[in-house]
């Protein structure tokens, strides 16, 4: 009876033991499950959060805003896209105002108005104060300095007048004698602005993105459009692995085991590639136009980035009454008999003028 009360014992136990690692088991499996379960919601909160910090407007979009800004201390009028604010103050009377294309995140406008725009959505409005250090530079009393007035325009001799000393542009204060003292901060300088402005539109469609750019840069209407270009290029031939291979062994029967091997002249392929081409049409206002003339390379690879084009092409089309007057715009380039040919167009007779001119040299 003993064996067998030492067996049910031993039994029961082993089925306690079995229970409790079953149990362990349980709960492991449980805690697994409920540290995933957590993980994911982190993980769908995060993603959930990201997505929600994407909404609206963000960096690199193209928005049109209107806006007005003025200086914090006394409302002076900064700048407007408003025509009735711009006439009540009297300014720009020559100038159109209407709400300006801008690009997010390219210091188009101040940093601190281009934060604010991220998130917002087209219609939505806002208020920003820039601080002075941001708008225009705090004001620096070195920058105030007394100078000769042999250094200015004799016109330009009387208080409030804008001068251009070395590169630098000041406006006069005071002249007293032969010294003028002239400030050389900004007129806006120490000054916080308020900026209050209204998202109009988003931009979509690339044309209309080119010419905002272009608006932005040089305030010029121009014909732009896009278009896609076949051309053929020479690439350079990469070698398969195999042909490496084959390269690297040696030939049978070389002794000269001292001496390297040439390296394969390289093989190039011409082959055809799309690219994608942003064309200006140049009209005479471009062509004389200071800034495009210092900046178009600049200008262009802002234009590539911002429309991810190839690259951009700038065309001048000469039509009739572009080229010399009379003879002079004929007979340039031209062969003996499309010379004739002009001549007898322009009744005159080709032996009477090899005279003339043999006569002449003479």
């Amino acid at each position: 009876m003993s064996n067998e009360s030492e067996a049910d014992e031993a039994a029961d136990g082993a089925e306690e033991q079995a229970a409790e690692t079953q149990a362990d088991d349980v709960e492991a499996t449980e805690t697994e499950e409920s540290e995933a379960g957590t993980e994911e919601t982190e993980a769908e909160t995060e993603e959930a959060g990201t997505e929600s910090e994407e909404t609206g407007l963000q960096r690199g979009d193209f928005v049109t805003i209107a806006y007005t800004a003025r200086t914090v201390e006394d409302g002076t009028l900064v700048d407007t896209t408003d025509p009735e604010v711009a006439e009540e103050e009297g300014v720009g009377e020559d100038q159109e105002f209407a709400p300006r294309t801008i690009v997010i995140g390219e210091g188009h406008v101040f940093g601190a108005v281009e934060d604010d725009l991220v998130g917002k959505e087209v219609g939505d409005t806002g208020t920003v104060t820039v601080a002075a250090a941001e708008a225009f530079g705090e004001f620096d009393e070195d920058e105030v300095r007394t100078i000769s007035t042999d250094r200015i325009p004799e016109d330009d001799r009387y208080p409030g007048a804008h001068v251009d000393i070395d590169g630098e542009h000041g406006h006069v204060e005071t002249v007293i004698g032969g010294r003028a003292r002239v400030d050389f901060n900004h007129p806006l300088a120490g000054e916080d602005v308020e900026y209050e402005y209204e998202t109009v539109d988003e931009v979509e469609d690339r044309e209309a993105k080119a010419q905002a750019l272009m608006d932005t840069f040089l305030d010029i209407d121009l014909e732009m459009w896009f278009e896609t270009d076949v051309e053929e290029e020479e690439q350079l031939v990469e070698p398969d692995e195999d042909e490496e291979a084959e390269a690297d062994e040696p030939d049978e029967g070389e002794e000269d085991e001292g001496e390297e091997d040439e390296e394969p002249e390289p093989e190039y392929e011409t082959v055809e590639v799309e690219k994608e081409t942003l064309y200006i049409e140049a009209t005479p206002q471009l062509t004389m136009n200071q800034q495009w003339m210092m900046g178009k390379q600049r200008i262009a690879r802002q234009l590539v980035d911002q429309l991810g084009v190839d690259r951009v092409i700038v065309q001048e089309t000469l039509g009739e009454g572009m080229g010399m007057g009379g003879l002079g715009g004929m007979m340039g380039g031209m062969g003996g008999d499309d010379i004739e040919e002009a001549l007898e167009d322009e009744d005159i007779d080709a032996e009477e003028l090899v005279e003339e001119i043999e006569g002449a040299s003479e």
